[in-house]
């Protein structure tokens, strides 16, 4: 398929190259050079803004930081939608607000341009070893038509339901990483207090029904640097979007105001 990749990240970077190793034709655009060299070497074509990628592309994958910088790629005059054509699908796998993906469909609608909300989780080493879930909310046709798309970095790739459901499940499963990490950290603290071998108490861990991925890992677990920071940004998301919801989610709040210390 012809296929265009914006935001060239840690994550992003390899879900590109991956497409590009599964034969795709692939256009990439970053406004870094590094990860576009690397993107040339597997295969792509460097497009000259986000407009001509959009133009080139069926499918148009988005995966930057935050909603500012989404919007700019969206909107912007050399943006996606400058350039998109009727039938372009946009699969947005940053983690935004729900707000943000609502009102950037309905602008694409205007131009017959279907957007759907794609988050990931696996992070770099998901990407590389192909092994990211994906969280699809849109239409039952776009999902379909992205499902292959998506394969070529994992196979769990979950239709969440409508438009907008998929960045809702990305920021339940995103609060409950960070609030899992408080207690893993907080239990393997105390059990290291106490004298206790970290490995035998893993294994306890491991065996009861305190089990979790994260617990699992944790003696090894190394997050990459920028992690802090990309997980107090979700959990602002996660805050705001309960406080519209009309929720308290305290463990959230807190998990936020001690990430520094939390996160391995």
């Amino acid at each position: 398929m012809k296929l265009g990749f914006i935001g060239l990240g840690t994550q992003g970077k390899y879900l590109a190259i991956n497409l590009a190793q599964a034969g795709h034709d692939l256009m990439v655009f970053d406004v870094r050079p590094e990860p576009l060299q690397e993107l040339v070497q597997a295969g792509a074509r460097v497009a000259s803004s986000c407009a001509a990628l959009a133009a080139h592309a069926q499918i148009v994958e988005i995966c930057v930081l935050n909603d500012a910088q989404l919007d700019e790629v969206m909107l912007a005059p050399q943006g996606v939608l400058a350039g998109a054509t009727p039938g372009t699908i946009v699969a947005v796998h940053s983690t935004v607000e729900p707000g943000t993906i609502t009102r950037l469909a309905e602008i694409a609608a205007e131009k017959k341009v279907e957007l759907i909300d794609a988050p990931v989780s696996g992070s770099e080493r998901g990407a590389k070893s192909k092994t990211m879930s994906y969280m699809v909310g849109g239409s039952d046709h776009a999902f379909e038509t992205c499902r292959p798309v998506f394969a070529t970095s994992g196979p769990k790739i979950t239709h969440t339901g409508p438009l907008g459901s998929g960045i809702r499940a990305k920021l339940a499963h995103q609060l409950i990483i960070c609030v899992n990490m408080l207690a893993a950290y907080e239990g393997m603290r105390i059990g290291r207090e106490a004298g206790l071998d970290p490995a035998m108490l893993e294994k306890v861990v491991h065996e009861g029904a305190a089990q979790s991925r994260i617990a699992d890992q944790w003696s090894s677990l190394r997050l990459a640097p920028h992690a802090t920071g990309v997980f107090y940004k979700d959990l602002q998301l996660c805050l705001k979007f309960a406080h519209e919801l009309g929720i308290a989610v305290p463990g959230a709040a807190l998990a936020q105001q001690l990430l520094d210390t939390i996160v391995p």
